[in-house]
């Protein structure tokens, strides 16, 4: 039988075409906006980090004058540490030719074992070597030719101030020679300028760019309290005060984020520039400080800005051992870094998966190219505290947040609703790992069977469905009697030796293994318990009661069980075993009055219930407090 498909509405139809349109827009805003977005960001980025410190010196220094020298303060900061990469940029150019030789002899010694699976990785290797040295070698007898042809001309030039006080009057030429054509090489008219404009536009580019956030950063400083309050006006009409959480918990964890990454990259930045400079590593402040900014780049950035120093201590050193020191270093660094200063500085992560930062890295790399993938992590960060403070964009907190997409009970129902068999046990054990026995049977297993019998209820969940997940979770139940019930670390409680407990499902099979969890939490407490089959109907359970001589029993209800069953049930209990001492134990059965609290409760216990709970917990409490009086009053 075919089930027929649910028609989406028109307005909902209207409404995802409407998204999809709004997407679209977005992007192509950000995409073809970029020349002006950047700045806007890298501004806005900026203020971030900068706010809190403005706001310190404010009290002293007053609005503008805090700006102004947080602001020339970091421009001297910027020109020193330009200054200094500069010079040793000049400087690595300059020695960069001296290294031939060494380049040479390292690929001389680079011999692959010829195995057949080697063959064309053996093949490949021996051609960079060949061509490598033939540039070499080109480069070298380039030069010696320029220095011949200096040469040259100087003679010839000499020679020629010689003839011309001679002769000429016309070219010497032996009999079958054809005089040489003279060529004349012309310059185009806009070379130069092209040269210049080649040269000088992408430097001017950068320079505008850099003029324009120092503008935005500093009218963002001056004039940020005007702009949250625009923003609350634009996007938090009717709800200020959950737009106002937004922006300052967006802004806290991006300030955090960024000041966190900024110690931990120069804590890595330094150990990396000594250490190259005891291994002999020429430039090492250049790639000390390369490391540090190239870390603010997720994932990618550090391996870039190890691979250039392994570079370099391959062509500098005529042996092995630098090379092998520097990546020793970098791995040292990494380890230390990624295990003991990051854990200890951020204290608590940016909230975002690795997935969502991979894809946002690759998406604002797309759209703005490598100032996208600095941007990346801030903006993403934004996205999600967006996510979960504005219910109409919660899905950016689903799918970018590092936080559990389910509940531990949701994430249970749907590995036991899965062919495959074992999964549902490593997932009690990954969740008992932090958690007790008692909270995976109240917080997890409960509200599973609750959720089952609500679909089957709805037809969302067949019978055969229904029963296999009832008996995968009686398995898991029965594990854990076998798992804990061997050493109990209570010793068995005096009050339960001579008693006779048992458990009784009110109506259903769910509410059974409700039974089977209470019995196991009182054989944690040194209680010997029973548990009544649910399959038993209102007079064949009177019957086994009374065989049993059951002296405490607990009535279990897990929803939606009505509350009319339970009483009822209480009532013929009461009045077929009035010295019988009852508790009743309901699991969140819907219906204001009709639940284990306020005046639901009351009724119960006027229906002859000893004790009325709603918890797990609270009826082994109570199982135990009844045995304990029961056994006084013998």
């Amino acid at each position: 039988m075919l089930i027929p498909r649910k028609k989406v509405p028109a307005a909902e139809s209207l409404e995802m075409i409407s998204n999809l349109l709004l997407t679209a827009f977005v992007f192509g805003v950000l995409y073809f906006g970029r020349e002006l977005l950047i700045p806007l960001a890298l501004a806005a980025l900026l203020t971030f980090l900068l706010a809190p410190l403005v706001t310190k010196l404010h009290r002293f220094l007053g609005r503008v004058g805090s700006v102004l020298f947080v602001v020339a303060m970091l421009f001297c900061a910027a020109g020193f540490v330009g200054t200094v990469l500069t010079r040793q940029a000049v400087d690595l150019a300059s020695q960069l030719p001296e290294y031939k030789e060494n380049i040479s002899s390292k690929l001389r010694g680079i011999q692959l074992p010829r195995f057949r699976f080697t063959g064309r990785l053996t093949e490949t290797v021996d051609a960079w070597k060949q061509d490598l040295a033939g540039v070499l070698q080109s480069g070298s007898s380039s030069e010696e030719e320029g220095e011949g042809e200096s040469l040259g001309e100087n003679n010839a030039g000499s020679s020629a101030n010689g003839r011309e006080t001679t002769s000429t009057s016309e070219p010497e030429t032996d009999a079958g020679e054809v005089p040489a054509t003279p060529v004349e090489v012309v310059s185009g008219k806009n070379e130069r300028l092209e040269m210049v404009q080649f040269v000088l536009a992408p430097v001017l580019e950068s320079l505008a760019t850099a003029a324009l956030v120092v503008l935005l950063l500093i009218f963002m400083l001056l004039r940020r309290e005007d702009l949250r309050h625009r923003i609350l006006r634009l996007v938090g009409q009717g709800r200020i005060s959950e737009t106002s959480r937004a922006m300052d918990e967006a802004g806290a964890s991006v300030a955090r984020y960024l000041l966190m990454q900024l110690v931990v990259n120069v804590t890595y930045g330094i150990p990396v520039a000594v250490g190259l400079y005891f291994i002999g590593v020429p430039n090492a402040i250049l790639w000390g400080a390369l490391c540090t900014v190239l870390r603010f780049i997720p994932y990618v950035g550090p391996w870039i800005g190890a691979l250039f120093p392994i570079l370099m201590s391959l062509v500098v050193s005529p042996g092995w051992m630098a090379p092998i020191l520097t990546i020793s270093l970098f791995i040292l660094l990494e380890l230390i870094s990624n295990n003991v200063a990051e854990p200890l500085l951020y204290g608590s992560t940016t909230g975002v998966t690795p997935i969502a930062l991979i894809v946002a890295a690759l998406a604002w790399t797309w759209l703005w190219g490598p100032v996208g993938l600095v941007l990346a992590t801030p903006i993403t960060v934004c996205f999600v505290v967006m996510g979960r403070h504005i219910p109409r964009r919660s899905f950016f907190s689903v799918l970018l947040s590092d936080e559990r997409p389910l509940s531990a009970a949701e994430e249970c129902y749907q590995w036991l609703q899965r062919r495959g068999e074992g999964e549902e046990f490593e997932f009690v054990d990954q969740y008992l790992e932090e958690h007790s026995e008692e909270d995976l049977y109240e917080s997890v297993l409960l509200p599973v069977l609750s959720t089952a019998e609500s679909d089957y209820r709805e037809e969302m969940l067949s019978r055969k469905g229904l029963v296999r997940l009832h008996r995968r979770v009686g398995a898991v139940i029965e594990d854990l009697e076998l798992r804990f019930g061997q050493d109990n670390p209570e010793p068995p409680a005096e009050s339960g030796k001579s008693l006779r407990i048992f458990c009784v499902p009110v109506s259903s099979f769910r509410d059974e293994l409700a039974g089977d969890m209470l019995v196991n939490l009182l054989h944690r407490r040194g209680v010997e318990a029973g548990n009544a089959p649910a399959k038993l109907v209102s007079g064949e359970l009177l019957g086994w009661i009374k065989e049993a001589s059951a002296e405490v029993v607990c009535l279990l209800a897990v929803t939606p069980t009505t509350f009319y069953q339970v009483r009822y049930l209480c009532v013929k209990l009461r009045t077929r075993f009035p010295e019988i001492k009852m508790v009743v134990a309901l699991r969140e059965v819907a219906g204001g009055s009709e639940s284990g609290n306020g005046d639901g409760g009351t009724v119960l216990q006027e229906c002859g219930a000893d004790e009325v709970v709603t918890s797990l917990g609270d009826a082994v409490s109570a199982v135990v407090v009844l045995a304990s009086r029961l056994r006084v009053e013998r």
